[in-house]
């Protein structure tokens, strides 16, 4: 469920699994449309998509994006007997609701930025609900502050000012079943426009995997000492968490922090972090959403991802529709992935539909390998304005 470069990632990985009969999308895209049915249901519309899961007699949904989770449309689906990969509506707080997360750190006793009584910098504003990946302003002048701060009210929501934490950040993901959790492979995403993190906060514009700062072990001791701990008390709380946890974690001098947590894949790590995974996605994820991930295990390839997101000349202020799209052909034949994120077909023509429209994820033996692979491909695709950083896992 869901259109973007994620769900076209998801739904590679789930293709090439032997246990899977039919794959359903809804809306899609173009790119998913090569490997899967779409059906032209909206994924905020729980009225449609439910009866549509019901019709056509699915064994799991799984569900990209974070607002339809928030919603509730897990609990609708499970309601119907449809078994789900994604969080109820209370679980899914731990995005939907800053403050419930805040909450829910403190119980479980997960290090995370302090709250701040007074708004002075350095500091964070964060908007406390959804905000498509926009929602914090790092404010580390004052001229900084004030537009964060007209910038949180202008979304009309509760926002709250912490203290700026400083270190490396690491996208760290653990696959959940409400009580277990299965680590998965460290990412690094580039959230800001520009180059050398420039520019205004985006849904993101590249990512990488491994990270490598952060060990296999590590990840696993990242995901018991910040993960494990939330599931128990969502547990507590009569809200089991079933799906994928994202944790964004600053490694600081006094050691990790998190940042915020989120109810679903990231995006663009996803890209980036499924591409190297081995074994079976579509049997882990149903194992998941049955409450039973004991004895699964997705091996991880030495392999190395680097994708970079091409957006439209104008994103992040808006995006861009209509546009011809030249070259996929050819970056395919480079052996690199093309994930679509917003694209629609016009006559038979594929255009531009969205800000970040495509998701160029090439692999290699190291990291550098795996960046001129992405890179290369992303050079044989034009659209009139396309923009992407050129720094992405430069390390």
């Amino acid at each position: 469920m869901g259109s973007g470069g994620r769900e076209h990632a998801l739904a590679w990985a789930i293709s090439r699994s032997t246990r899977l009969g039919e794959l359903h999308a809804a809306p899609g895209n173009p790119g998913i449309a090569r490997l899967a049915s779409c059906h032209p249901v909206r994924g905020d519309d729980p009225s449609s998509l439910v009866p549509l899961a019901a019709e056509l007699r699915v064994d799991l949904v799984v569900v990209g994006p974070e607002a339809p989770l928030v919603a509730g449309l897990a609990d609708e689906l499970r309601r119907r007997g449809i078994a789900v990969f994604g969080p109820g509506a209370g679980a899914a707080q731990i995005e939907g609701s800053k403050a419930f997360a805040k909450d829910v750190m403190e119980s479980a006793g997960v290090a995370t930025a302090r709250t701040l009584p007074i708004a002075r910098p350095p500091c964070v504003v964060k908007a406390d609900g959804l905000a498509a990946g926009k929602g914090v302003w790092i404010c580390r002048s004052e001229e900084e502050l004030a537009a964060g701060l007209r910038a949180a009210e202008a979304l009309g929501q509760a926002f709250h000012v912490e203290e700026l934490l400083e270190g490396d950040e690491v996208s760290i993901f653990a696959l959940c079943d409400g009580r277990s959790a299965i680590p998965l492979p460290a990412a690094q995403d580039y959230k800001r426009i520009g180059d050398g993190d420039e520019g205004a906060n985006t849904g993101g514009m590249g990512s990488y995997s491994p990270v490598p700062r952060v060990s296999e072990a590590e990840v696993a001791e990242l995901v018991d000492l910040t993960c494990t701990p939330v599931l128990r008390e969502l547990a507590q709380r009569k809200m089991p968490f079933a799906g994928a946890l994202f944790a964004g974690i600053m490694l600081t001098p006094d050691g990790p922090r998190v940042l915020e947590f989120n109810c679903r894949f990231g995006d663009p790590e996803t890209q980036s972090l499924l591409p190297r995974l081995q074994g079976d996605l579509l049997e882990a994820l149903a194992a998941s959403a049955h409450g039973d991930l004991g004895g699964h295990s997705l091996p991880v390839s030495d392999a190395a991802a680097v994708t970079v997101v091409l957006a439209g000349g104008e994103y992040p202020d808006r995006g861009d529709s209509g546009t011809p799209i030249e070259g996929i052909e050819a970056a395919e034949a480079t052996g690199a992935h093309v994930f679509h994120a917003g694209t629609a077909l016009h006559e038979g023509r594929l255009v531009t539909n969205g800000g970040r429209i495509l998701n160029v994820t090439g692999l290699g033996d190291t990291i550098e390998s795996a960046r001129a692979a992405a890179y290369d491909a992303a050079s044989r695709i034009h659209f009139a304005g396309v923009r992407f950083r050129s720094d992405i896992a430069r390390v």
